[in-house]
């Protein structure tokens, strides 16, 4: 996650999403552990690894998983979560990307950069960091995402010890926003404001194949990252899954690919 909107998911945030928010890594892992299944003691690279919840569910599968995020707060969380990765901070599209045999992102990570120009630029930094038989497998936000949300009412979530109230909007094709005020509790029991807007790209997915294949890769765009009904991702949430191939192996007789 970028820098660019100020400080996201600041620690009354990422404390929320950490306890409320689970669903998502829980919907995501199943389908993303089987594409990975064949890479076990391979490198696994997670970009906008939030709270660590795919990040723990990687390392109790028995890979080596070196996972970033540009959020401090988050960082601190994914330490406690995931002890078993190495985790540091990676702001995207223009840190330095590590090679690894996988590239993993979920919780739309990338639609949070300024502009489809940034997403493409952290799509190929990705595509790049991959070793020959590598798998990239990120979710994404389509312009579909803010076609289905324009008159979205706000939300309020309530529970012993915190409060999250946020109103959503459409500006334009390609933008969704968040206007969030969280209320959260310490041990002491006092409580903490704070606020965050948080401005979400979306983008045309079905360029990316094209934007991938230039950087060698073989991909496509899925409703899911497994293969049965209950793992469908949200409406304008889209997966991302590619490979880049192996010398010599014929990725349509690879019994490890899922794309072709």
């Amino acid at each position: 996650m970028p820098d660019v909107q100020g400080p996201l998911y600041r620690s009354n945030l990422a404390r929320i999403h950490h306890e409320g928010y689970a669903q998502h890594a829980e919907l995501c892992a199943p389908g993303i552990l089987a594409l990975l299944g064949p890479l076990r003691g391979g490198r696994i690279l997670e970009l906008g690894c939030g709270s660590g919840l795919l990040t723990r569910r990687l390392v109790d599968a028995g890979h080596t998983v070196f996972a970033t995020d540009a959020s401090p707060a988050m960082l601190d969380l994914a330490r406690v979560t995931a002890p078993g990765a190495d985790i540091c901070r990676l702001t995207m599209p223009d840190d330095p990307v590590p090679a690894a045999d996988a590239v993993v992102s979920i919780g739309h990570a990338m639609s949070y950069l300024p502009d489809e120009a940034s997403v493409h630029r952290a799509l190929v930094a990705a595509a790049r960091a991959l070793r020959p038989g590598g798998i990239l497998a990120i979710d994404l936000c389509d312009l579909e995402w803010g076609a289905t949300r324009v008159d979205r009412p706000p939300e309020v979530r309530v529970t012993d010890d915190w409060v999250l109230t946020t109103r959503f909007s459409v500006p334009s094709p390609d933008r969704y926003l968040r206007e969030m005020t969280t209320f959260v509790r310490d041990a002491a029991g006092n409580w903490h404001r704070d606020d965050e807007t948080h401005v979400q790209v979306n983008v045309d997915t079905a360029r990316i194949p094209e934007l991938l294949a230039n950087e060698g890769l073989t991909a496509e765009v899925r409703s899911s990252f497994g293969t049965t009904p209950d793992e469908e991702l949200p409406v304008g949430l889209v997966a991302i899954v590619a490979r880049r191939p192996t010398p010599g192996v014929n990725p349509t007789r690879d019994p490890g690919s899922r794309v072709g």
